[in-house]
């Protein structure tokens, strides 16, 4: 039994439904914080469930990439880990692209912006073409030093994006030095990383398909990166290079992370894009490659030229005169996306690619571009714009790996690699070309579209002259030491 408290005379019967000062139970403080503490608990539980959950995608998104890059083969070879490591140097680049952009292109008016391009072309690109030429030769000259040279690449490119967070702002002059060492650094790495996955190349794997899947992997962090880097420029124009400085420090430890056999350059020899020797070389310093390799590096060159011309051209001239009344960022999204998607298609392309017909892929594709850009010049609006930035990115990207076939196939394995080092140089030097071309044109549709038109025919006329001589499917005698 319960023990009843004396009431005092006089004094009311305290009320047994109703809880005393003694008696637990919620007050009214209680009752009113009640609410807050059920809200609190809710928003937690729903934090915690939308973590757990984005945790779980975030690992399984990240296991299928790795088990997509890991496919027959390149996890065991190390080429997974190059792949990985392409991405995150795309993803960088796209960054310093989305906030030099920003800054160059789209913060000034057309007239304006396209004299900064004009000297962002003259105070980088002019220089970078004198230096081209030294990279590949440097790199026969350092053939152990592979894993080195691209995390000095990452390296050099991280400070440089630091450097530049704190002048993009302002747009000067002080600018371009920083964006041509950016440049240089770029090419540099895409001419080691055409030399390092020959030596990274599982026997399940042609290597034509292990380049395609190296470009793909690319292709798709661009365009992620393009979507970060326009958010990261909300914030501000220098945090898209301050992301970049983030994402180069991590490539520069992953590149040391990339199998030893990288370094490794036993037997390796220098290479001559010749298609025969011109003269007597000292016995093992230089080869030939045969004619296959010179009339397919021909003809990627131009479809290089005409990806640089309509890049820098295309640019300007839908920025004042868009086609089809569209709106100049509407238009200019759509050209970009469509080159975009043409060079992803090209990529899955090159994977089915067969090594015997590489030499009439490459004149295939040249003959595509080629009426691209005639009906460009013909009828110029958004679809005949659309359609030739789509073929022009298709067709340097499928070229491009017909080369890498006919590499593969013709050139001996002890020059391959300095093969692919020249033949990557000599490519960047015609997308400059490319470029200088497109800016230096006045920004008439007709004019330009038939300038280029006309390039792409001269070069068809001469590529299809050289397969005539050569015969589609002749297996091309090995390159003969000079």
């Amino acid at each position: 039994m319960s023990r009843q408290h004396p009431v005092a005379p006089g004094e009311p019967e305290a009320d047994a439904s109703r809880p005393t000062p003694r008696q637990d139970g919620p007050g009214p403080a209680a009752e009113d914080g009640a609410p807050t503490v059920r809200a609190r608990g809710f928003w937690t539980r729903v934090a915690s469930g939308a973590g757990v959950r984005t945790g779980r995608v975030v690992h399984g998104t990240g296991r299928r990439i790795r088990r997509a890059t890991s496919a027959e083969g390149a996890g065991e070879s190390g080429l997974a880990k190059l792949i990985e490591l392409h991405a995150l140097n795309s993803f960088g680049d796209m960054l310093i692209t989305v906030a030099l952009a920003s800054t160059i292109f789209f913060s000034v008016p057309t007239g304006e912006a396209r004299g900064r391009v004009a000297l962002y072309l003259l105070i980088t690109m002019a220089p970078f073409a004198l230096l081209a030429p030294v990279i590949g030769p440097l790199l026969d000259r350092l053939p152990n030093g592979r894993r080195s040279a691209m995390a000095m690449s990452m390296l050099a490119r991280a400070a440089l994006a630091w450097v530049m967070a704190g002048v993009v702002t302002g747009g000067g002059l002080a600018l371009y030095p920083e964006a041509l060492g950016v440049l240089v650094a770029s090419k540099a790495y895409g001419v080691v990383r055409s030399v390092v996955v020959p030596r990274l190349l599982p026997p399940q794997l042609s290597l034509v398909k292990a380049n395609s899947r190296v470009t793909l992997a690319g292709l798709l962090t661009t365009l992620v990166a393009g979507g970060v880097g326009g958010l990261l420029h909300l914030l501000g124009p220098a945090w898209p290079l301050r992301g970049a400085f983030v994402v180069f420090v991590i490539g520069t430890l992953m590149a040391f992370h990339l199998p030893h056999q990288v370094d490794s350059a036993k037997g390796e020899q220098r290479a001559e894009l010749h298609a025969e020797p011109q003269e007597v070389r000292p016995k093992g310093v230089l080869r030939a490659v045969g004619p296959s390799v010179v009339m397919a590096l021909r003809g990627v060159a131009a479809l290089r030229w005409l990806v640089g011309f309509l890049v820098m051209f295309l640019a300007f001239l839908i920025r004042r005169d868009p086609p089809g009344g569209l709106p100049g960022t509407v238009a200019l999204g759509l050209v970009a996306a469509a080159a975009g998607l043409g060079n992803a298609l090209g990529s899955v392309l090159g994977s089915w690619l067969r090594t015997r017909g590489s030499e009439v892929t490459v004149t295939a594709v040249l003959a595509l571009a080629t009426v691209a850009a005639a009906a460009a010049a013909l009828w110029y609006g958004a679809v005949t714009v659309t359609l030739v930035a789509g073929v022009a990115g298709m067709s340097a990207s499928l070229g491009k790996l017909a080369l890498d076939a006919l590499i593969q196939r013709d050139v001996p394995e002890a020059v391959r690699t300095s093969a692919f080092a020249r033949s990557e140089t000599v490519l960047q030097l015609c997308w400059v070309a490319g470029g200088a071309v497109g800016i230096a044109l006045p920004l008439n549709p007709v004019l330009g579209l038939t300038v280029a038109a006309a390039v792409m025919t001269v070069m068809l006329l001469w590529t299809f002259r050289s397969l005539l001589r050569i015969g589609p499917r002749r297996a091309a005698a090995r390159a003969r030491m000079a």
